[in-house]
């Protein structure tokens, strides 16, 4: 009896699968783009609009990747380089918000023009950079409408089994579903590289160390972590003071390994979620399915040593609502929890994303009610929710997880911190990178301070600023040959840690996902491999469709000297003799400066930045005081400077953004009168300011004596 049950078992699975094969599809087309990130929509509009058949395979159901999914408040740096489709995306959004009918929630007038401290919108090139998440998955879905492309959503890539390789060539890919699409040239556009490691492409996940690729700012970083540190020093025991106790939850007991050594772990994943305080549009934060207020702990703590912080970072986006990132040594980051992530099973990767779910859910909910939190602090987050018109079918929650960064392929060519920083050049450029070297913080740990007393801290948040805009080369989107010779990789390319850290931004994947899809295209009319596309022809084909492959220098330099201290009149305070209190970071990526180079505030810790420039009245009587600092469209438009001197303190606004009067460097404050001899100073801070606040040099000139009555 028994085995016949077994045998009756076996039947019925055997039918189930013919089932299943029975309902499964085949499709075919020139080019096959797996994953729904922005890169793959923007590879998909690229080959239509070249005139090849092209599907898009997609495991996610909601189009856009991060771009529609709460990353609203664009990560960019340089906008003259972001062109072609990209920037398409971004004038389609700007001409979305000339219309007052969107304006629901808010007025245009009274949301401006802010994005991240710089215009969200530019008025020449009529693009806008800030959108609402439902906005850029409108964009995007009319895009697929009107180039007519065939996708296929929940479409799970077998990668296992499902990508059939002959001669080098992927000939088709099989889903779960046992949908099978053939194709000549494939592109994987996933976060995760799936398609890539399927195929047997190489690739790495983690830091490198420095000394793989002669580098200086990859693998363990402690001493550039300095960004949402720990300021005071906090317990980490679960007893404060009981070492018996174990450690608070989430923090590495062993210690966050040797500086500048690699290791597999990567930096940490969040949501972006989309924000607002209007009431009629507001759903309170909801309480997680597995809610543990031990988990904030280390939070409460923090805040019971002094922190005040905001905790989260919310970035204002249009219809009175908010872009959230991490902000601060506990925030939205889930530091540590996300290692397994690149290499897991679905399954298991689902249990990540909801470990992130609950943990995001969890913290909001606990600042919002645990009595524990001070009334000041749960008032002020109690007036943020969800947006009630925002991720409607998710319960106003994003459908995908911030996945920074997982697998990087390692192909022939690799792209590294030289070539960001500028001290090596790329050839055969498909497109161009200029945001900063930023890593959000990889580990939580266990340190020791020189009184053996244990302590916490976090470690891999940097912030490193670039000189120029580099050129990304052609190779890193293809794999080594010999392994692959119709595969490109516009997502997951072959980069360092600290190259993918630069990269590793939206408006960089859209642009790589067209250049990659045109070397697809022109492989497929040529009856070529990719990698033997002529890159005459590529570029050619590139610059037609508005990509940015170069850009002049204009008036950027790379790193060296400034304006000598020795050709400038009067007292100047620069340099060492300026005194800086908070976290600031030192630059040379615009000119003029005076010196060897300037620091700004990262656009972060506001309130917490102070700079004063003492010196001492070379004589008696009236006195002009200026300011130096480089201009920028993202500066901030509202500092305030004090001068000390006879009469008293005089406060000065001054608008960083705009060009100044003297020799593109100097702004005059006024005139002051001082005593030869006494000590003034004039003193700014960094509170209340939207945009990057810039600290150089003063100059003090010798006006007058005053008259003598």
């Amino acid at each position: 009896m028994i085995c016949l049950n077994i045998i009756r078992l076996k039947v019925l699975a055997l039918l189930a699968v013919l089932q299943l094969l029975s309902q499964a599809k085949s499709q075919e087309a020139d080019i096959v783009i797996y994953g729904g990130t922005s890169a793959a929509i923007s590879a998909a509009v690229q080959s239509k609009r070249m005139g090849k058949s092209v599907v898009i395979v997609s495991p996610d159901e909601r189009l856009g990747g991060m771009t529609s999914n709460g990353l609203s408040s664009t990560d960019n740096e340089m906008r003259e380089v972001i062109g072609g489709i990209a920037r398409e995306f971004y004038q389609r959004v700007w001409r979305y918000y000339q219309s007052p009918d969107v304006w629901k929630w808010q007025k245009s007038d009274d949301f401006g023009n802010r994005g991240q401290g710089s215009p969200a919108a530019d008025g020449d090139q009529r693009t806008m950079w800030v959108f609402e998440p439902k906005v850029a998955m409108d964009i995007f879905n009319s895009w697929i409408a009107e180039n007519e492309i065939e996708v296929f959503l929940n479409e799970w890539l077998d990668r296992t089994k499902g990508v059939e390789v002959i001669d080098r060539k992927i000939r088709s890919i099989t889903c779960l579903s046992g949908n099978r699409y053939e194709g000549k040239v494939f592109l994987d556009c996933t976060y995760e590289g799936d398609l890539m490691a399927a195929t047997g492409v190489s690739y790495t996940v983690g830091r490198e160390g420095n000394n793989l690729y002669n580098e200086t700012i990859n693998g363990v970083q402690t001493a550039l972590a300095k960004k949402n540190q720990f300021v005071n020093r906090v317990d980490p025991f679960l007893n404060s003071g009981d070492p018996l106790s174990g450690l608070l939850p989430r923090i590495n007991q062993a210690g966050p390994g040797a500086e500048g050594v690699g290791d597999k772990k990567i930096q940490a994943y969040n949501f972006r979620l989309c924000l607002t305080k209007v009431e009629e549009n507001r759903v309170p934060f909801p309480k997680p399915e597995k809610y543990e207020p031990q988990q904030y702990e280390l939070l409460l703590r923090m805040i019971n040593r002094g922190s005040r912080q905001t905790f989260f970072q919310p970035e204002p986006i249009p219809n009175a609502k908010a872009d959230t990132n991490n902000h601060g040594a506990f925030s939205t980051d889930n530091i540590g929890m996300n290692y397994k992530y690149p290499e897991a099973t679905y399954q298991e990767r689902q249990a990540i994303i909801k470990e992130h779910e609950n943990f995001l859910k969890g913290f909001f909910y606990f600042l919002c009610n645990d009595h524990k939190v001070p009334q000041d602090i749960r008032e002020n987050i109690n007036q943020w929710g969800l947006a009630r018109d925002e991720f409607i079918n998710n319960k106003h929650w994003p459908a995908s997880l911030n996945v920074r960064e997982a697998r990087r392929m390692v192909g022939k060519v690799i792209l590294t911190e030289h070539e960001v920083m500028g001290r090596r050049k790329s050839k055969r450029s498909v497109g161009m990178g200029s945001y900063p070297i930023n890593s959000q913080h990889v580990q939580r740990y266990l340190a020791i301070d020189e009184n053996d007393r244990p302590f916490i801290l976090n470690e891999g948040d940097f912030r490193v600023e670039i000189n120029l805009p580099y050129k990304i080369p052609m190779e890193i989107l293809l794999p080594k040959k010999e392994e692959c010779e119709n595969l490109l990789v516009p997502v997951c390319f072959s980069a360092s840690h600290v190259a993918f850290c630069s990269m590793g931004v939206e408006p960089v994947f859209m642009m790589l996902g067209q250049s990659a899809a045109t070397v697809a295209a022109l492989a497929v009319e040529k009856e070529i491999m990719v990698h033997d596309v002529p890159y005459p022809l590529l570029r050619e084909q590139l610059l037609s469709d508005s990509q940015v492959l170069e850009v002049k220098k204009a008036n950027r330099i790379s790193i060296g000297e400034g304006v000598s201290l020795d050709s400038l009149g009067g007292v100047v305070v620069d340099g060492p003799t300026v005194e800086l209190e908070g976290e600031w970071i030192e630059s040379t990526s615009l000119r003029p400066f005076v010196g060897n180079s300037y620091f700004h505030d990262g656009n972060g810790g506001k309130g917490t930045k102070f700079a004063k420039f003492p010196f001492v009245a070379p004589m008696n009587g009236l006195h002009e005081i200026k300011v130096a600092f480089s201009s920028f469209g993202n500066r901030a438009s509202n500092l305030s400077y004090f001068v000390k001197h006879e009469e008293g303190l005089t406060k000065v606004l001054v608008d960083q953004r705009k060009p100044q009067q003297i020799k593109d460097l100097w702004l005059s404050l006024g005139t002051f009168n001082f005593n030869e001899g006494a000590q003034y100073y004039v003193s700014l801070n960094n509170e209340n300011t939207e945009g990057y606040v810039i600290v150089d040099a003063i100059q003090i000139i010798g006006l007058s004596s005053p008259k003598v009555e």
